[in-house]
């Protein structure tokens, strides 16, 4: 007898009934920028900004209001050094971001990226010494950042450095300062990838020299991921993170079919802005396109995806 599949495609109302990968609100989570500086749209990512702090309880709103529960930060400061003193600094950009935040909107979950590269002169991100990033050096800097974005109210800690043992560091230090409910949600497999152009960008943090494939991982590279993985769950993450996206699907199956932790991917200011600049040349969808996406890294196993279209999707999810 012939088979016919076909049967279960036949109306919308049947595939509705029958799909296996669906996004709700909750699954996404919005990076933003603060920067000390006016706010001011990213030539690069059109519809993203780095937003002042007098501007942020606007974007807040938009935010919340979209039904977008959770959003990650990232600073920009006026003043950068060799050891990225504002990233653990308790007046810094990110901290009193996090704390009007809280004051604001209690309820919303807030992660505060942990790396020193939109804080330090040079832009790598950790303590450079004779042209090369000191590992054990930069440690002790993430953890004070960690602690003192926790002590602003920051829920979660995601550290995105790359340096050898840092979750263990930050989670030594956060239950050593009485935080141990504040979660760490680490960047395990990071790629040194040329999709976080823009980013870099935004957040001025393009290395003064050289690059970062001394401590981001080698995109020819998978096994590399579970070994990766695996040493930031014996540290103490809470959750894992894939970054970047698209390209990357394989190696979230992966660690997704390895590991039962909750898992969170990035998809990045390139495959944004690449996303966004063929939809403005009326190439693309923009819409078709961005669920589609969406649904691909659910479907690979993400829980959570971080996105610059987190709002927009939000918003298309409630038309849906």
């Amino acid at each position: 007898m012939l088979k016919r599949p076909r049967r279960n495609r036949i109306s919308k109302q049947i595939r509705d009934l029958v799909h296996e990968t669906s996004i709700s609100k909750t699954d996404l989570i919005y990076p933003m920028f603060i920067t000390e500086g006016e706010t001011e749209e990213v030539p690069s990512m059109p519809g993203v900004f780095r937003y002042s702090v007098e501007d942020l309880p606007n974007a807040l709103k938009e935010v919340t209001n979209a039904g977008i529960t959770a959003v990650l930060y990232f600073g920009i400061p006026s003043h950068k050094d060799e050891t990225g003193s504002c990233a653990y600094d308790d007046s810094g950009i990110v901290q009193r971001g996090i704390r009007l935040t809280k004051e604001l909107y209690p309820e919303l979950v807030v992660i505060a990226d942990i790396c020193l590269c939109e804080y330090t002169s040079h832009g790598h991100c950790g303590v450079v010494e004779n042209g090369y990033v000191q590992n054990d050096k930069t440690l002790e800097l993430l953890a004070k950042a960690a602690v003192s974005c926790a002590r602003a109210g920051a829920d979660i800690v995601a550290p995105s450095d790359m340096m050898d043992g840092r979750v263990r560091a930050i989670r030594n230090a956060l239950d050593e300062n009485a935080f141990d409910d504040v979660l760490i949600m680490s960047y395990s497999v990071k790629y040194s990838s040329s999709f976080y152009g823009p980013f870099r960008d935004a957040a001025d943090s393009a290395p003064a020299f050289g690059d970062r494939k001394t401590y981001q991982m080698d995109y020819r590279n998978k096994k590399e991921a579970i070994i990766e993985t695996e040493l930031d769950i014996e540290e103490g993450a809470d959750m894992i993170m894939v970054k970047p996206a698209m390209a990357y699907l394989d190696i979230v199956k992966a660690v997704s079919d390895k590991f039962n932790y909750p898992l969170a991917v990035y998809q990045v200011s390139g495959e944004y802005s690449m996303i966004k600049a063929a939809s403005c040349n009326g190439w693309i969808d923009e819409k078709a396109i961005v669920m589609e996406s969406l649904t691909a890294m659910k479907r690979a196993g993400a829980k959570m995806i971080i996105t610059y279209y987190a709002v927009e999707a939000a918003k298309w999810l409630e038309e849906m």
